[in-house]
């Protein structure tokens, strides 16, 4: 499941569902219109908007999250009017983890590929387009078992990137995460090259490690995080721009399912707060150190807030248990996914 929005249409947001295509709200989330269905449905696992035309977005199916019944997608897919129509630019059986448009350049972007969860295959990797999805280079790629899961651009240099891959695969019955090929890499020329910082920065754990979440405080670029799956994993930070990491945490709880989770949101404007979502939603106002807050998110009640600077406004995924006889959407069934977007004064 993946949601996007633009500061430029603080009301509008997309969501990619589990199973179910696209969705597009324009008021907040008080109401959603199917997007996608006269073209593409599955499950969505990325979903980007241009940060310069509202109206141009960017779907990879597939989603990464990859327990046991993990679905697929139906390949990338791309809108120029804000989803009236859509046009498919490949990667039909990949999942795509991450998708990164160029901020002034609607022509480039990037997309971190894991590819197909069940079976090894040369098509995983991070790609780049320079002719809006026409054509696409593959520009970095470790083996055929290890997908990139994670891809971030430096705010203040879009040809200076981070990523993850990892190392993964499933079967019917059975699951591996970790291996050799997992690790972060960064490159500083738009990711025609690349170097991995497991292998040449200090402090990050060596060996098999798995599953990693990456995010960059957008307001001191040079601030990294990583939670990473390991015998000694946890929460890592570079004030270096990836050089140097420190073991700043070790929290059970925000590397508990570290294959389904491994997510961290560094807040844009303060450069101590970052937010690290797994079971719980966690908030650190100490750089990372701890997370002792834990966010409550309402989970039967609908709050309407606009978006002025003072307010933060957060979404998550939220699956709700629904009894066996209560009908949704003309079915009935286990459980449903659903967006929700909490709006506070949070300080």
């Amino acid at each position: 499941m993946a949601v996007a929005g633009s500061v430029q249409r603080p009301n509008e947001y997309w969501m990619g569902t589990t199973g179910g295509g696209v969705f597009k709200t324009v008021d907040g989330g008080q109401n959603w219109s199917a997007a996608s269905d006269r073209y593409f449905g599955g499950t969505i696992g990325a979903v980007a908007v241009d940060p310069q035309n509202a109206d141009i977005v960017w779907v990879g199916g597939g989603e990464t999250d990859i327990r046991g019944n993990t679905a697929g997608g139906d390949g990338l897919w791309k809108t120029t009017d804000g989803g009236k129509t859509w046009t498919m630019l490949g990667f039909r059986e990949e999942h795509i983890a991450t998708i990164r448009i160029h901020p002034t350049n609607k022509d480039v972007a990037w997309f971190a590929v894991f590819g197909n969860p069940f079976k090894a295959g040369d098509t995983r990797g991070v790609y780049k387009t320079t002719d809006g999805g026409k054509t696409f280079s593959k520009v970095l790629f470790v083996n055929d078992s290890t997908g990139a899961i994670d891809l971030h651009l430096d705010p203040s240099n879009p040809d200076v990137m981070y990523a993850a891959t990892w190392q993964a695969y499933r079967t019917s019955w059975a699951m591996s995460s970790g291996g050799t090929g997992s690790a972060i890499w960064k490159s500083t020329d738009g990711g025609t090259t690349w170097t991995s910082l497991t292998k040449t920065a200090n402090g990050l754990p060596t060996g098999t490690v798995g599953k990693i979440g990456l995010t960059i405080s957008p307001a001191k670029p040079s601030r990294l995080w990583a939670v990473i799956e390991h015998d000694s994993g946890g929460v890592y930070r570079s004030d270096d721009a990836g050089a140097t990491w420190s073991y700043i945490n070790r929290d059970r709880k925000l590397r508990q399912r570290a294959w389904y989770y491994s997510n961290l949101v560094a807040d844009p404007k303060d450069t101590n707060v970052v937010y690290a979502l797994n079971v719980g939603f966690y908030r650190s106002k100490d750089g990372g150190k701890t997370f002792r807050e834990g966010i409550n998110v309402p989970t039967a009640t609908t709050t309407t807030c606009g978006s002025p600077p003072t307010i933060r406004c957060a979404w998550w995924k939220e699956t709700t248990v629904v009894p066996p006889s209560a009908p949704t959407a003309g079915r009935t069934g286990p459980t449903r996914s659903s967006p929700r977007r909490r709006c506070t004064t949070w300080t």
